[in-house]
């Protein structure tokens, strides 16, 4: 036995798709000649983790205009004006907002995967965006003939059949992806917003089995945008006891980039319970010098101190472009770093006698 060791999910692009996108912007490109380059961008992204010897394998987002949004693709109800995510160096990100109802999923992740799935028969990680996010686009004055309800209902109803369509389509593992659960807790610190954050999350999980959960999980992080957070400085000790009250068989917990991380892996103790595995990031997306392998080794014989090893896995902290940011952090820096993390946890094995 090995400690297991996954990608988050987004990966920069190659400079022939961001060309390629400007052109299709601005009309000098058709819709097939771009899916055809998307499709040669996967299938290089699958090639190349692959050969860094990744024991899973993801798309590395290579079609999705975000991790987000991509479910609005060509929706023609919603506006640019959502609600907004300040990030520590002062940039900011915008979600949509929903103009009017019903909501339906214009694009579902497991298309994505099918897609992937020509390339290889290597296991493939499918992320998916948390229906917590989703629940965000509605607007604070109540559509007309829509209710708050009615689209969390739509949305639960949409987020389950993507991930039910990921896993019938041979999905590794599905990850819902809860960036905005350490946020929440920034803009609401009485934590009533987490709350219902979870909440709306369990209402999807509950309608999977148990074995079905063992085959998804949930990754938060402080945001990862042009080598910014959005919440770093808001405390894991307020975030982890709610986050683990998610139905899932596994939790991808950003770590490499916590000042301290000991405090954090003593609350992860806490809340272990059986049947779930822990992946601690190891490795820092946004943090531009490479780890060591040797770095990587040591961060995860720390957190072998705290999770039993039969529970515990590596991953980075979170993917690497999920606003679709190709250029803050490149595509070779990217590959590098999961390099480290892949070598560093083998280490770390041989180190633990595994």
């Amino acid at each position: 036995m090995s400690i297991p060791t996954e990608p988050i999910g987004s990966l920069p692009r190659p400079r022939t798709l961001l060309n390629a996108l400007t052109d299709h912007a601005a009309g000098r490109l058709n819709d097939a000649e771009l899916t055809k380059l998307q499709e040669q961008a996967v299938a290089d992204t699958l090639a190349r983790l692959g050969q860094l010897g990744s024991p899973v394998l993801v798309d590395g987002d290579q079609a999705k205009p975000s991790t987000i949004t991509y479910p609005l693709t060509g929706l023609m109800t919603a506006a640019p004006d959502g609600a907004t995510i300040p990030f520590a160096d002062g940039h900011t990100r915008q979600l949509p907002c929903l103009t009017a109802g019903p909501f339906r999923y214009q694009v579902r992740a497991d298309t994505y995967l099918k897609q992937a799935r020509k390339y290889t028969d290597r296991p493939i990680k499918q992320a998916v965006v948390a229906p917590s996010a989703l629940s965000l686009l509605y607007p604070s004055e109540p559509i007309a003939g829509y209710s708050r309800q009615a689209f969390l209902d739509d949305v639960v109803a949409g987020s389950e059949a993507e991930i039910r369509g990921c896993l019938d389509a041979g999905a590794h593992r599905v990850q819902l992806d809860f960036t905005e659960g350490r946020l929440a807790l920034k803009l609401d610190p009485s934590g009533s917003l987490l709350d219902e954050l979870v909440a709306i999350n369990n209402r999807v999980l509950d309608r999977f089995t148990e074995d079905e959960r063992a085959r998804l999980g949930v990754h938060t992080d402080p945001g990862a945008d042009q080598d910014s957070t959005h919440s770093l400085d808001t405390d894991y000790a307020e975030l982890l006891p709610k986050l683990f009250q998610l139905k899932v068989g596994n939790f991808y917990l950003q770590l490499a980039s916590e000042f301290d991380p000991e405090p954090v892996l003593k609350i992860v103790t806490n809340q272990l319970r059986p049947g779930i595995r822990v992946f601690v990031g190891v490795t820092d997306p946004i943090d531009t010098t490479v780890e060591t392998v040797e770095e990587v080794r040591d961060r995860v014989l720390l957190a072998a101190q705290h999770i039993p090893v039969d529970q515990l896995g590596t991953c980075d902290d979170a993917g690497f472009s999920p606003w679709a940011d190709d250029t803050s952090t490149s595509r070779e820096l990217a590959f590098a770093k999961i390099e480290a993390r892949v070598q560093g946890t083998a280490l770390a094995s041989q180190a633990l006698g595994l």
